[in-house]
């Protein structure tokens, strides 16, 4: 059962000001009057929807007069008879991006030690020219794929801008990638100019770039230019004197006389970027992302969902390798002022990121589900430490959110946000499901499923259900699917990916329960679910309860496959990382399995609770349950390098707890 009482309801005055409100006024169709009125005509009427989405968000472009052609099947844009969006339209992204040319402040720069840039959009556009012409004079044209290695740093927005202009493809991975978790990526799509940092800092160490870069090359005969980003302080800088095709970042900006910005208009879904699955199942699949649909799902959910106007600041904790940092990039397409960190997410003794929430006046703050448990874990009271008089929304992704951290976020931190957690992903470079400026919020939920977007759960047989578990599923077109995969030219890779299981049916791969309140509860990814005795059960339903224990710094479950009296079946194993000084006892592990049980079900009970020094995740911050499982398997995992910490996983070879 859901929670009736909401934590947060909008005020009158929430509701008036809300983009969503003036929205629907501007709709003037008699049977919109609300949210959820809305949300069902959008659907019901998805051509209409989008052609008012592309009014309202002014976009910069002809739309043409065809919005959705084959509308009436689901499959991938690229199959015959697939959907077309906007197939007469043409625009350019960065144009859209670059609508203002003023003195407010479009990015505002922070690293470990505190603020290092600033730029207002009068700067930043002047930025994007010099660039572009400089790309254009390394011969880059419309098609051609340029990369950046790069922390998330303004010389990585200003390169995809610059790459955007002119109609080039942008791909970026973060400098914690290792050389083969670069080429797996950057291999594929054969990029014409490389841009790289000379390095980062992480929990102020210096971590050196060129070297990799070096190596890299070897395998990307493609490329054509190195671009290099002086990053670090006097000392720390490498030598490129030996990168033949090398150029300083700082250089070829001087060098650029009097650049005038020009942008090629280019079709809806004209390439814009190439994104990658984790690649830790195999080798990553490259998500091809076109510029329109990109553009108008991004306004959707920044304008209506966030409710973002011009005087908003907005920041979410990403790296150049998470789609959330290419979500944050259109953030420019309102006007609003984006806060950019390069760095750990936590500094021993100094919490940096509500630091930089406090001085930067953020009204907008987004983060991930673990940062927050671990907030709540180390005892931080932010309302009572930082001025945070100036925030009204926290956006949280990446996993399910506990219900304690709504608790936490609503005591601790801020009693009037709105906390939305919101759950899609780099497949659809948007949101399936997430925040709503007019709807309640209501513990463990997400508030709303996205406007335009027929997401439904379905179980086993295919039915939807409400108020159980199932497949969360998409029945409909929407415009930011893939327009295709990279090497795929038959579509045989983009088809299975998402529509084997559910012939003409995008399923997800997660594991989730429609609300009695129209919200929505992730589970966990429906890959990773637990089937002990028959029983599918979501890992998010077993984190929320063990990580609420003091003792318990973070965990991770699987299930192991095992002969149970002569059959097979799937039994629960917990691994739990233990805050210092504690070590699992019996009465610590009694005492997880009493909770669990009587907060879940007995189904959920591990039948193993074992102690792990560490926990293995991905470059962006996701623990890897399969990675895990194929190491107790004994199965081999590929792509290690997708891997924040690879090393972790020698840790759960061999455990003799796990033999009996």
């Amino acid at each position: 059962m859901t929670d009736s009482i909401p934590l947060w309801v909008p005020t009158p005055a929430d509701l008036e000001r809300a983009n969503l409100t003036r929205f629907i006024r501007e709709l003037g169709v008699d049977t919109v009057h609300d949210s959820t009125s809305l949300s069902q005509w959008s659907i019901e009427n998805p051509a209409e929807f989008w052609s008012r989405m592309w009014d309202f968000g002014e976009i910069m472009g002809e739309k043409g007069e065809h919005v959705l052609d084959g509308g009436d099947r689901m499959a991938p844009p690229n199959e015959r008879d697939g959907p077309t969006w906007f197939s007469d339209a043409r625009l350019n992204f960065a144009e859209n991006l670059l609508r203002y040319r003023d003195d407010r402040v479009a990015l505002a720069a922070w690293s470990e030690q505190g603020p290092t840039s600033r730029y207002t959009y009068a700067e930043l556009a002047d930025a994007v020219a010099r660039f572009a012409a400089f790309l254009r004079s390394a011969g880059v044209v419309e098609g051609d794929r340029v990369v950046g290695f790069l922390p998330n740093i303004p010389e990585a927005i200003i390169a995809m801008l610059a790459s955007a202009s002119l109609g080039a493809i942008w791909s970026s991975c973060s400098p914690d990638f290792g050389v083969l978790g670069v080429l797996d990526r950057f291999g594929q799509i054969t990029p014409k100019v490389l841009i790289t940092a000379d390095g980062y800092r992480f929990l102020g160490k210096w971590v050196d770039s060129v070297g990799r870069v070096r190596e890299m090359l070897r395998s990307l005969p493609d490329v054509r230019q190195v671009v290099v980003v002086r990053n670090s302080a006097d000392g720390e800088s490498s030598d490129i004197a030996d990168i033949s095709i090398a150029q300083w970042w700082h250089e070829i900006a001087i060098a650029q006389r009097d650049p005038v910005l020009e942008f090629t208009q280019l079709r809806f879904n004209h390439p814009l970027y190439i994104m990658y699955s984790s690649g830790t199942t195999g080798l990553p699949k490259c998500m091809i992302h076109g510029a329109g649909g990109t553009l108008i799902q991004h306004m959707k959910e920044l304008q209506l969902l966030t409710d973002l106007r011009r005087d908003d600041v907005v920041f979410y904790f990403t790296t150049c390798g998470w789609m959330m940092w290419n979500w944050l990039a259109s953030v420019l397409a309102v006007g609003s002022t984006l806060v950019l960190y390069d760095g750990a997410p936590v500094l021993r003794g100094r919490p940096i990121l509500w630091e930089m929430a406090a001085a930067e006046r953020i009204t907008v703050f987004g983060t991930s589900a673990k940062w927050l448990a671990l907030n709540e874990k180390e005892g931080a009271v932010p309302r009572e430490s930082h001025d945070l008089s100036a925030l009204r929304v926290i956006l949280s992704t990446g996993s399910p959110l506990a219900d304690h951290s709504y608790d936490y976020v609503y005591s601790q931190v801020k009693s009037d946000v709105r906390l939305s957690s919101i759950s899609g992903g780099t497949d659809i470079i948007s949101c399936f499901a997430g925040g709503d400026p007019t709807l309640p919020v209501y513990r463990g939920e997400l508030q709303a499923r996205a406007l335009g977007m027929r997401v439904e759960v379905w179980n086993g047989e295919g039915q939807a259900v409400v108020e159980e578990a199932g497949e969360l599923v998409c029945t409909a077109p929407f415009p930011s699917m893939p327009v295709a995969f990279w090497n795929d030219e038959d579509g045989a890779k983009y088809h299975a990916a998402y529509f084997d299981h559910f012939p003409g049916v995008w399923r997800h791969g997660d594991w989730a329960t429609l609300t009695s309140h129209g919200g929505m509860i992730i589970h966990g990814r429906s890959d990773a679910t637990l089937n002990p005795s028959g029983v599918r059960i979501g890992t998010a339903e077993i984190y929320r309860q063990v990580e609420q224990l003091e003792e318990i710094r973070e965990s991770l479950v699987i299930g192991q496959e095992i002969v149970s009296k002569g059959a097979p079946d799937v039994r629960v194993v917990l691994f739990v990382r233990l805050v210092d000084g504690v070590t699992l006892d019996d009465a610590l592990r009694e005492r997880i399995r009493v909770c669990i049980r009587d907060n879940v079900t007995p189904h959920h009970v591990p039948k193993k609770i074992i102690q792990v020094a560490d926990i293995p995740r991905t470059i962006s911050g996701k623990i890897t349950e399969l990675a895990v499982r194929d190491v107790v398997h004994g199965r081999a995992v590929k792509n290690r390098d997708a891997l924040a910490n690879p090393e972790a996983l020698e840790l759960y070879k061999d455990l003799v707890e796990l033999r009996t």
